[in-house]
């Protein structure tokens, strides 16, 4: 990855997670304000993250955070997350559930 930004391979990746998070946010009923302080972090980092014409990378730590903020678990196959999006086969499926 360069400093500026994500590498072209995985442009699309980085486009699907914030769609999905932004999706999960909405469907718990949270604002962008509310995810970003039971993440810990900036609510213009989370905004970055979820825009989809500003691709942003983000750490997994950042990413697991987000996923317990939403009350979800990257082990459990009951939803899959990923697989709402269509990535023409160039990513693979993340599983999670509501808790």
């Amino acid at each position: 990855m360069s400093k500026e930004g994500v590498s072209f391979k995985n442009r699309d990746r980085f486009i699907q997670l914030g769609i999905a998070i932004s999706t999960l946010r909405k469907l718990r009923g949270m604002s962008q304000d509310q995810l970003a302080e039971k993440a810990n972090m900036s609510r213009s980092h989370l905004s970055a993250i979820e825009a989809p014409n500003m691709i942003r990378s983000f750490s997994l730590e950042t990413l697991f955070n987000l996923a317990d903020a939403l009350m979800i678990t990257p082990s459990d196959r009951k939803f899959r997350f990923l697989s709402i999006f269509p990535c023409n086969g160039a990513c693979s499926t993340v599983s999670i559930t509501a808790r």
